[in-house]
C-alpha cells in the first residue's frame, strides 16, 4: 500500500506543480513560444479547457486552472486516506488543500531559484530554459536585488530569497498546526 500511496502522491504533485506553473507563466507574462511554456500548456489543456468554459479568467488571472489546482491539491488529502480506510472529510480536505496549495507553490519557487542558479553556473548562451525560469522568478527577485546590490560580480539575490523562504516557512508552522504535515 505504501508504494501505492507514493506513486499517488507523486501524480497529484506532479499535476498541481503543472498547473501552478502554468497560472504563473501567465501571470509573469512569460514567452508564450518558449519550449517550457508550450509543454506545459500542452499537458494541461486538456484539462483546463473545459473548466475554462465555464470559469472565465479575471484580471489577467487564469481563475479556471487555479480553480483546478485546488481540487488536485483537495483531492489529494480525499483520495489517498480513503484508499488507506480512512474517512471522507470534505471540510478539512478543503483546508488542508488550500494550505498545500500554497506550500507547494513556495516549494515550487525555491527549485525554479535552485535550478536557475545552478544553470547559470553551467549554461553559456542563450537557453530557452534559463529564459523562462528568470521570466518566472524575476519578480520576486528583483526586490531583492533592489536592496542588495551584487557583490563583486556575485548576485545574491536567490541566496536572500532561500533564507525569506524558509523562515517564511518556519513562521508558518509555527502559527498553523497542519503545516509541518504537508
Amino acid at each position: 500500500m505504501a508504494a501505492i500511496n507514493y506513486l499517488l502522491g507523486f501524480v497529484f504533485d506532479a499535476l498541481l506543480m503543472v498547473l501552478v506553473i502554468r497560472v504563473w507563466l501567465q501571470l509573469v507574462k512569460a514567452d508564450f513560444y518558449n519550449p517550457l511554456s508550450q509543454f506545459v500548456v500542452k499537458v494541461t489543456n486538456p484539462v483546463v479547457i473545459p473548466f475554462r468554459r465555464v470559469i472565465p479568467g479575471f484580471g489577467g488571472i487564469d481563475v479556471a486552472t487555479l480553480v483546478i489546482a485546488y481540487l488536485v491539491a483537495s483531492l489529494k488529502f480525499i483520495i489517498i486516506p480513503v484508499l488507506n480506510g480512512g474517512p471522507i472529510d470534505i471540510i478539512s480536505s478543503l483546508f488542508l488543500g488550500l494550505l498545500y496549495l500554497a506550500k507547494q507553490t513556495g516549494f515550487l519557487l525555491f527549485v525554479l531559484m535552485l535550478v536557475m542558479a545552478l544553470m547559470s553556473w553551467v549554461v553559456q548562451g542563450y537557453n530557452p530554459t534559463l529564459m523562462i525560469l528568470h521570466q518566472l522568478t524575476e519578480p520576486v527577485l528583483r526586490p531583492i536585488r533592489n536592496i542588495i546590490p551584487n557583490i563583486g560580480g556575485l548576485d545574491l539575490s536567490i541566496l536572500a530569497a532561500f533564507l525569506l523562504l524558509n523562515v517564511i516557512n518556519i513562521l508558518l508552522s509555527d502559527w498553523i498546526p497542519y503545516w509541518r504535515i504537508l
